[in-house]
């Protein structure tokens, strides 16, 4: 799998590009921000992007979803709960940061258990409601991508609409510990890490 990992925007979101080195199809995972800098990473690896995966709804993770999607005319997939937050400033929290996004709704509602194809990849998708309420992580092989669920080191803020600290730990606990532990997580905010690390030392699993 190719994987690439890109920084963007204010809030430094982790933007993923992953690609099937056979077929050259790719999804990009949270375009939070500098859509043409993706588009360049895209166009670098030689990649077709078939599908645009939200983790869930929230600005920093939807902000080149536009621009990105024009360009590619790649599907936007979502999990139905979030779903509403795609085409309303006020409900993917936008409108406080003074960019007002209101994209169009989704081609694709996810739920838990779906897969999504990437050309020889498949995603597996794991319903982690607490960040917000359709909160998904994406599962391929040995590699977890945990949007603002679970970080190095701590968990996604539980105080904003739809978050729940209580479902948020459950996610974790319940769905994503069992993984083993040489499991790489791939955040949505800073370092990656590992199933195992996050175990033993985040603090909000103890």
């Amino acid at each position: 799998m190719i994987l690439e990992r890109l920084v963007v925007g204010p809030i430094e979101s982790n933007c993923y590009v992953i690609g099937c080195e056979e077929t050259k199809e790719a999804a990009i995972i949270d375009p939070g921000a500098e859509s043409a800098r993706i588009l360049k990473k895209v166009e670098s690896l030689g990649l077709k992007v078939r599908c645009i995966i939200l983790t869930h709804g929230h600005g920093d993770h939807i902000g080149a979803l536009s621009p990105v999607r024009q360009a590619t005319g790649a599907e936007v997939l979502i999990h139905s709960d979030d779903a509403p937050m795609l085409t309303d400033a006020h409900k993917n929290l936008s409108i406080f940061s003074g960019s007002r996004l209101k994209n169009e709704p989704a081609d694709r509602l996810l739920n838990d258990g779906d897969t999504v194809a990437i050309g020889k990849i498949k995603l597996v998708v794991i319903h982690t409601p607490g960040h917000t309420r359709g909160g998904i992580c994406l599962k391929h092989d040995g590699d977890l991508f945990t949007g603002d669920t679970l970080f190095a080191g701590s968990i996604g803020r539980t105080d904003f609409p739809g978050g729940n600290y209580n479902q948020i730990i459950a996610s974790i606990k319940d769905k994503l510990t069992g993984f083993p532990d040489e499991t790489r997580v791939w955040p949505g905010h800073g370092p990656e890490s590992t199933i195992g690390a996050e175990k033993r030392y985040n603090p909000f699993l103890h």
